[in-house]
């Protein structure tokens, strides 16, 4: 599916806000609201929109650490350990990246004690991997929840 330049901006205005009712995409663009659902159920059925969401405030429910990680694995290891590392509740999101087989990981924690429990007790249990580089985020300047148009 190409798409148009309305296609557009309605991606827009939903990457915004998710809760945007199809009357108001529609006033917004001067379009109907019929218009806007077909539009947006069209982009839906192509998979260009893959879900709505909510995005939660980790410091708020008590994640108040947020780490990054290089995992290095063995190459016949590395689908294994992505798999065992993204069934992991402390796991926000997990890449395979360019490299040397290496993963990278985002990883969300209620505290220091619990990410000293991660790396020793699950991280560095994980066979295949061979190095683990990490980085703790002091300050977020931006984030990003969806793409940008």
């Amino acid at each position: 599916m190409k798409l148009s330049e309305t296609d557009r901006k309605i991606l827009e205005l939903l990457s915004h806000n998710g809760r945007m009712s199809y009357a108001e995409i529609g006033k917004e663009l001067n379009i109907s609201r019929v218009s806007i659902r077909d539009r947006v159920h069209q982009m839906m059925e192509a998979g260009i929109i893959e879900k709505f969401s909510v995005v939660i405030n980790s410091e708020m429910v008590g994640k108040t650490v947020s780490a990054f990680f290089e995992v290095d694995c063995e190459p016949a290891y590395l689908v294994t350990v992505a798999e065992k590392l993204v069934n992991n509740p402390s796991v926000a999101s997990c890449y395979q990246m360019t490299g040397p087989s290496t993963l990278h990981m985002h990883v969300l924690v209620e505290d220091f004690t619990s990410l000293e429990s991660f790396i020793n007790n699950e991280l560095y249990g994980i066979e295949g991997i061979t190095r683990v580089e990490s980085h703790i985020l002091l300050r977020r300047f931006k984030s990003r929840s969806g793409l940008k148009l």
